[in-house]
């Protein structure tokens, strides 16, 4: 037998040989990928890590400022700005217990009674909507989402009137139920759109299995398609939440004195009490802590519900 024969292979030799067959040149990236790196590439440089370090710094400055004057005492408030507090810093808690027994706190307490409801019936009726619109056929189904859609363009102004006289003849003026109602109809388009979206993202081959299966309508949209839309429910949660909790033009259209939120009663801090007007910035910083916990505890499934359905492949 000859030496060729006998000689022992080397490992690194058989494993260079073995990456030289199966390597074929460098895998193309996809359109999505080319525009993550892009993004990256931009989004990590020195300059931009600074501009968005300096528009948090001014987006935060507002807020730095009411909370100091909410602390400050009246006499302070009225004799210098806010940032003079660290010179003289002297912080009390008094604007607080005295805004919230001016009528805050009731405000506080009928904002949670209108947001709760306002914001699941919304949320109930768009789901029903959604799933009519993405999964089942029926004669001009693309021609009605597409005017549920645009009704998001008409103003909130133009239908105050109508409503009203609605309530009115109906004989539920007066009570939450305007407030509820209002709220609903004016945040149902966005609703139907965003629940819609994320539900054709879902593989259709997932609904037909369920469909082979022998499930129904009824199966598929709770035990198949609502697990997958949490993120899209949560999303316009956060928005309902903070467009309701925030909102003042329907509270003093509709509400009235037993059923008006905590924007209604700040506005009275200056509006009827205008002895009062340096309470208006513990008022506004109670009206906003809700909100701001909502909107950082889910502000990821934020993001992702509104980007649903908004860019393919």
């Amino acid at each position: 037998m000859s030496s060729q024969a006998t000689r022992q292979v080397d490992p690194t030799d058989v494993e260079a040989a073995t990456e030289q067959q199966t390597f074929r040149g460098p895998r193309k990236l996809t359109r999505a990928e080319k525009r993550a790196i892009d993004a990256k590439a931009r989004l990590t440089s020195p300059a931009a890590s600074w501009i968005a370090l300096a528009v948090a710094v001014l987006w935060t400055i507002p807020t730095v400022g009411l909370f100091v004057t909410s602390l400050r005492t009246r006499n302070d408030v009225q004799a210098d700005g806010w940032w003079n507090a660290f010179v003289r810093p002297l912080f009390t808690g008094f604007n607080y217990q005295q805004a919230l027994q001016g009528g805050l706190a009731d405000g506080f307490v009928n904002s949670f009674v209108i947001t709760i409801p306002a914001v699941i019936i919304p949320i109930t009726i768009a789901l029903l909507a959604a799933y009519a619109f993405a999964w089942i056929q029926f004669p001009g189904r693309d021609l009605l989402f597409v005017a549920v859609f645009a009704l998001q363009v008409v103003p909130i102004q133009v239908t105050l009137i109508p409503l009203l006289t609605m309530y009115v003849d109906i004989g539920i003026n007066g009570s939450f139920w305007p407030v509820w109602l209002s709220h609903t109809m004016f945040g149902l388009p966005l609703a139907i759109f965003l629940l819609h979206n994320f539900m054709k993202d879902v593989p259709a081959s997932l609904v037909e299995a369920a469909r082979v299966d022998g499930a129904g309508h009824v199966t598929i949209f709770f035990k198949v398609l609502l697990p997958l839309l949490v993120p899209a429910i949560a999303a316009f949660f956060v928005f309902q939440f903070l467009w309701v909790w925030n909102d003042l033009l329907v509270a003093l259209v509709f509400a009235n004195n037993d059923s008006s939120p905590l924007t209604a009663r700040v506005a009275d801090l200056a509006g009827t009490r205008n002895n009062a007007w340096y309470l208006l910035a513990s008022g506004a910083f109670i009206a906003m802590v809700v909100p701001l916990v909502v909107f950082l505890g889910l502000q990821r499934f934020f993001v992702r519900g509104l980007l649903a359905g908004s860019v393919k492949g």
